[in-house]
């Protein structure tokens, strides 16, 4: 391979299409079959479905020829309220998109998806009130087909209930001691490990057991029928990245040891909503260079709007996680009880933590936005978007209310 680094900020101007280490990766995929876990049984079950013009389709700008141009231009920012009106108001991108249409399309083949794998059985007029279709729509404002937004639906749902069904509600058999093991088996789910005989089959027959692992599989072969073989390893090493926090945590409830803050916000910045981000590309049809996506001032701007993003989560489940009978960490309560003081004024503190890391993004957008690829670019503003819909979900899904 040419030596050639991708952040040179001396290379010629934004390119019409993908040049250089963009255009390898196209010809590279193009000599690569697509990875497709394996999944038996199940072949047609990861959701997918033919996707043509959706009426709800919205209307993009476009150039001559028809070509769909995405916008590269920053969301603007304000200060928004949320919750009750009562507190101090977050700062955060505009939300780019509310289509209602959508979101009940990608909702509705996200039940039946989810009614396929078994997650929440018996409790599935609960879960598609929650509304992941709604999340990967309002979070996802690039794409309009039904079919890549559930990409977004599936992964996120599967990955809540891991949390649920493992790591968090007791009442639905989450127990800390369990949590380490289960985490274990879901490497394997996601990326079946070499075929071992016997003992192959026994695993085989563990994962087909458990509804969880059989949604992360399904969601899992669902995101490679659109990606390369990169963006599929990306998702399975980020995940098991996320699940090193979980550990941490299950330890902490079962010794009953609340972390000082500056320890759980340090899992939490690897247990966040970057895992989500992780998608946009996939889900937006394009591909953000390796290189470009392990680029530390990128990794750090999408750490940043990953956990502004997870603390808006923590903002809003505070109630719902101080009434479990082992509460899992959230920072509200972590700062209630190490400074000594109110609800409140604890939650006050997280939304300051919040609109820091959101100004934070603002900063190192600012800076990436000199290196000339239009694929960073649009990642960058998806991320935005990613941070506005978060907010928008949290302030309306049924998961939250009391």
């Amino acid at each position: 391979m040419p030596n050639f680094s991708p952040f040179d900020t001396s290379a010629a101007p934004v390119p019409a299409g993908p040049t250089g280490l963009g255009a390898y990766t196209l010809s590279l995929r193009a000599a690569l079959q697509p990875y497709r876990p394996r999944f038996e049984g199940f072949e047609d079950g990861d959701g997918h479905e033919g996707s043509g013009p959706p009426a709800w389709s919205v209307t993009l700008p476009s150039v001559s020829g028809g070509e769909r141009r995405h916008s590269l231009a920053p969301l603007a920012y304000r200060e928004r309220e949320w919750g009750d009106g009562t507190y101090p108001p977050l700062y955060c991108p505009e939300t780019v998109r509310v289509d209602d249409d959508l979101g009940e399309e990608v909702n509705r083949r996200l039940v039946a998806w989810a009614e396929r794998t078994g997650i929440h059985e018996g409790r599935m007029e609960e879960f598609a009130a929650t509304g992941f279709g709604r999340l990967a729509m309002l979070a996802h404002p690039d794409s309009d087909d039904p079919d890549m937004v559930l990409i977004a639906a599936q992964m996120n749902a599967a990955w809540w209930a891991a949390d649920d069904y493992y790591a968090d509600e007791t009442e639905l058999g989450a127990a800390p001691t369990e949590l380490p093991p289960r985490l274990a088996l879901v490497t394997s789910a996601m990326d079946p490990p070499p075929d071992a005989g016997e003992y192959t089959v026994q695993l085989e027959e563990a994962v087909r057991g458990d509804p969880v692992l059989v949604a992360l599989r399904s969601a899992t072969s669902h995101v490679a029928r659109h990606s390369s073989p990169g963006q599929v390893m990306r998702i399975r090493n980020i995940t098991s990245q996320m699940y090193v926090s979980w550990a941490a945590y299950a330890a902490w409830r079962y010794l009953e040891t609340p972390p000082p803050v500056w320890r759980y916000l340090a899992a939490r910045q690897h247990d966040s909503f970057y895992t989500s981000m992780t998608l946009i590309d996939i889900v937006g049809g394009y591909e953000l260079p390796a290189d470009l996506f392990g680029e530390q001032r990128f990794h750090t701007a999408l750490m940043q709007a990953g956990t502004a993003s997870v603390l808006v989560n923590d903002l809003h489940s505070v109630a719902k996680e101080a009434a479990d009978e082992l509460p899992d960490s959230n920072v509200i309560l972590l700062i209630a009880a190490e400074e000594g003081c109110s609800i409140r004024e604890a939650t006050e503190r997280a939304v300051h933590l919040h609109n820091h890391f959101v100004r934070g993004f603002e900063r190192s957008r600012r800076e990436l936005s000199a290196l000339p690829f239009p694929e960073l670019k649009r990642f960058l503003r998806g991320a935005q978007g990613w941070m506005a819909g978060c907010l928008e979900w949290h302030g309306s899904t049924s998961r939250y209310q009391s």
